[in-house]
């Protein structure tokens, strides 16, 4: 904690057995006593909620029986349940390197929103992309992140200010960090941390696109762009 104000670590969880635990044993040992980790699982179907409930930690919230069938979707279900002051998202298949919270929190002091870099591993967890932000070319601004979303949902944390502005979540969007960022670009401040803080799995089974290669074409693209723009006036008014 940082001034006595609490982490949340929101995480949508959907058939992740094999590295739930890996991920939670980096992220539980950086927590202090009010801290939490908010889980909302999307109906998963193999061993993810028997291995979350084998922690005897209350720190750990799970939430089950979601039907959600989207990431997106299910992280907000997670994030309508955090009740902390500083919000760190991750998935549920990368794991966090040492001291990620400790080096994160002096930033939230300064910024609103911060996004780090990080190792990009294959399913095994050896790095195949030594800094995601320069295969990326990732840099914050208003404009570059609608022509091309820079923000990457599990290297984000933001406070609280930027949560009850951005949730909920609008119906019509691809990503939930593109949404997160376009809104922190437009009604609060920014920085992406050169630092890497956690290793990025990508896999046959990964569940989102950012890193990789989209689904969408370039007038889906498009749409999804002109449609965040369009609940300008919505999220003005929260």
């Amino acid at each position: 904690m940082i001034n006595n104000k609490t982490v949340s670590v929101c995480i949508p969880t959907y058939n992740g057995e094999r590295y739930i635990k890996q991920q939670l044993d980096s992220i539980i040992i950086q927590l202090d006593t009010g801290d939490e980790i908010i889980i909302s699982d999307d109906t998963s179907t193999d061993r993810t909620v028997e291995i979350i409930k084998g922690y005897s930690d209350p720190r750990i919230k799970l939430l089950e029986n979601g039907k959600y069938q989207s990431p997106i979707f299910n992280l907000e279900n997670a994030l309508n349940h955090a009740k902390g002051e500083y919000i760190f998202l991750a998935d549920q298949d990368d794991v966090w390197l040492k001291d990620k919270i400790f080096k994160t929190l002096p930033y939230l002091k300064k910024y609103d929103m911060t996004v780090s870099d990080c190792f990009v591993t294959n399913s095994n967890g050896d790095i195949i992309i030594n800094s995601f932000f320069e295969f990326n070319n990732s840099k914050k601004g208003l404009i570059n992140n609608l022509i091309k979303n820079n923000y990457i949902g599990c290297c984000m944390a933001f406070n609280r200010n930027v949560l009850e502005k951005a949730i909920p979540f609008p119906k019509k969007i691809p990503l939930h960090d593109l949404w997160i960022g376009f809104v922190t670009e437009l009604f609060y401040k920014t920085i992406f941390i050169n630092e890497k803080l956690i290793m990025y799995r990508r896999h046959e089974n990964a569940i989102s696109f950012t890193g990789g290669i989209s689904k969408y074409g370039i007038f889906k693209k498009i749409a999804f762009r002109l449609n965040c723009i369009r609940y300008i006036p919505l999220i003005i008014m929260r």
